[in-house]
């Protein structure tokens, strides 16, 4: 019983041993990371400025290359001339160091690969802060920035200014709006239905692929129920799906309807209640 007893202490012990030696690893990555992903930025920041204070065409291209040929001899092939355009790329498309630094804590150097080159601005800064916010891996930002997500967005139809505001917000205090939560069209290809197919079907394909419908719906949203019955003025409703997003603290009711829009499928009765209002009786 003695030996087991050890054995069992033992045990323990180098369970938590271990788990405090692969958080310390974390650590140390994530800090190293966010270090190199810094120095580029500088390294980037400091050709670049050093470029625009020549007027010769062809000085960036000469000095780049010469650049590239020191430090590669001094500490290897992490400054290639190819690495060193990113890294330039990378302090024109982010030129603020204070936004730079807020969004190292979660965006790792590939994370920048896949935004410097994105043509708009505001798209970027969007990519950027909810990769921050939501905590993608650069797969997943890949994938996002490869459905369009952006352009899907409510926000993205805005005029620039308010787009600018919505994501200052965002950026200072994470605040999550309806406008960068919903988008229009979701793309339902996962569902695998075919070309003739009923509302109902529509709403069985949803529930058996409801963990991928989740993603495509995007952070934050919880099911709760199908088909929920409500009563108002005595008279019998039925949501076909009912959701609950915990950053905007609202249900999200989902009608289901097939072909195009019509008007009498607008909602005239704005419902306005939270998740404890609601009973769940079926």
């Amino acid at each position: 019983m003695g030996d087991k007893a050890v054995q069992s202490d033992t045990g323990v012990l180098v369970a938590e041993l271990r788990k405090m030696i692969d958080e310390a690893r974390s650590a140390v990555a994530v800090a190293v990371n966010a270090g190199l992903t810094l120095l580029y930025w500088r390294v980037g920041k400091r050709i670049y400025e050093d470029v625009l204070k020549q007027a010769r065409a062809n000085y960036g291209e000469e000095l780049v290359s010469t650049v590239s040929r020191e430090l590669t001899g001094a500490y290897g092939k992490g400054f290639s001339e190819k690495s060193l355009r990113h890294m330039i790329r990378f302090a024109e498309a982010f030129p603020d160091t204070e936004i730079v630094s807020a969004l190292l804590r979660q965006l790792s150097w590939t994370h920048f690969l896949a935004l410097i080159y994105l043509p708009d601005p505001l798209q970027r800064d969007f990519y950027a802060e909810m990769c921050r916010v939501e905590r993608w891996s650069t797969r997943t930002l890949q994938q996002k920035i490869a459905s369009m997500l952006y352009e899907r967005t409510a926000l993205s139809k805005k005029p620039d200014e308010i787009i600018r505001e919505e994501l200052r917000q965002l950026r200072n205090s994470d605040r999550i709006s309806p406008d960068l939560v919903f988008r229009d069209p979701y793309v339902l290809d996962f569902l695998g239905l075919k070309d003739r197919y009923l509302e109902r079907d529509l709403e069985d394909a949803i529930l058996r692929e409801l963990e991928r419908f989740l993603l495509e719906l995007g952070s934050g949203f919880a099911f709760l129920s199908r088909q929920k019955r409500i009563q108002i003025n005595n008279d019998d409703y039925y949501i076909d799906l009912l959701f609950y997003h915990r950053e905007l603290n609202r249900l999200i009711a989902v009608d289901l309807k097939l072909g195009d829009f019509k008007a009498e499928y607008v909602v005239y009765l704005r419902l306005e209640m939270d998740a404890k209002e609601l009973e769940y009786g079926g």
